[in-house]
């Protein structure tokens, strides 16, 4: 066995976008299918708003806070919901008290084969 730390001690601040208190640490790149990494947005941080390089799931783990498409309003998440961002979305995510994510990137990434949506897709 052996133990690794994906924790935001070892992570590195995330500085463009306009982003605010943000940390993305790596974990696991997956063979060219996908990209594995934890964000740590520290409280009155956002991670700024930008596109999507490829499809990109958002697995929040802890804490609260609020996601932003195109549309520019906020909507509030908490643990244990995801979200869902097309290619090229524009997107932002942000909270006043704390909150970590599990982001998962891949161009075959398709949230709707095995999780119920909480809402109606946006088209």
């Amino acid at each position: 066995m052996k133990i690794y730390c994906f924790g935001p001690e070892v992570g590195k601040k995330i500085e463009q976008f306009g982003s605010v208190n943000a940390i993305v640490s790596r974990i696991v790149h997956l063979d060219d299918e996908a990209v594995i990494n934890s964000v740590y947005i520290r409280p009155h941080g956002k991670n700024g708003y930008h596109q999507a390089a490829a499809p990109q799931l958002f697995l929040v783990v802890e804490g609260e806070g609020w996601v932003k498409s195109e549309s520019g309003e906020n909507i509030a998440i908490k643990g244990g919901h995801a979200v869902f961002w097309r290619k090229d979305e524009w997107h932002e995510s942000g909270t006043e008290t704390g909150m970590a994510a599990v982001i998962i990137e891949g161009m075959t990434i398709d949230a709707a084969k095995l999780m119920p949506p909480m809402q109606e897709d946006e088209p």
